[in-house]
């Protein structure tokens, strides 16, 4: 998705969602401060080669890809120690820069399955009508495991807020980044959407 600025969306729940986190394993949740701006990443800390991937959350080829290609980019590269994927946070608007904020206010762990679980739902909370996108996404968050309390805190904490934008913009003048999905494999820019068999080409052999 090419890098602009949309008008507040709405969200839906939906019981993709549901299924997506349970299949993960997500329990009850928990809020660290310490941990909010803590690297996310998935794969063995020595793995030879790093993949950082800059995504919004309501970038539906973000979404995508999510769906019809990590998987397998996991199977075969990340779950067999070739690469260290690292999630950059990369809000396309206010919704994706919220559910942002709101997955970074769960544990380190249970961040890779949450994110999951808003991109195989994005289609119903992202882009339904005449509903509260605040609400939506606690619904979620809920269902996640978080308390009312913890979500507040989340959606209100100005710092986190400031924290991710000011990332977002030192990632996009040191790299060039002005769509997403992009990805930086051992310091090389590539952009879009791609097929396991495309992303597979760019990994160092």
């Amino acid at each position: 998705m090419t890098f602009t600025r949309r008008s507040l969306l709405t969200v839906v729940p939906t019981h993709l969602a549901v299924a997506a986190l349970a299949v993960q394993g997500i329990g009850a949740a928990r809020a660290d401060d310490n941990l909010t701006r803590a690297e996310r990443f998935i794969g063995k800390p020595d793995a030879k080669v790093t993949v950082g991937e800059y995504f919004s959350l309501t970038c539906t080829h973000c979404a995508a890809f999510a769906q019809g290609t990590l998987p397998d980019i996991k199977k075969n590269l990340i779950d067999t120690g070739v690469v260290r994927w690292v999630f950059h946070d990369y809000p396309l608007d206010q919704v994706a820069l919220t559910a942002s904020m709101v997955a970074r206010y769960l544990p380190v762990d249970r961040y890779e399955p949450f994110i999951n679980a808003l991109f195989v739902s994005q289609n119903r909370w992202a882009f339904g009508r005449g509903n509260d996108p605040t609400e939506e996404l606690w619904k979620i968050a809920g269902l996640a495991g978080m308390s009312r309390a913890t979500f507040d805190k989340a959606i209100g904490d100005t710092d986190l807020r400031n924290w991710i934008l000011q990332q977002q913009k030192a990632d996009s003048d040191k790299w060039s980044i002005d769509s997403t999905p992009s990805f930086v494999i051992n310091g090389q820019k590539y952009a879009g959407e791609m097929t396991y068999d495309a992303f597979r080409k760019l990994i160092p052999s």
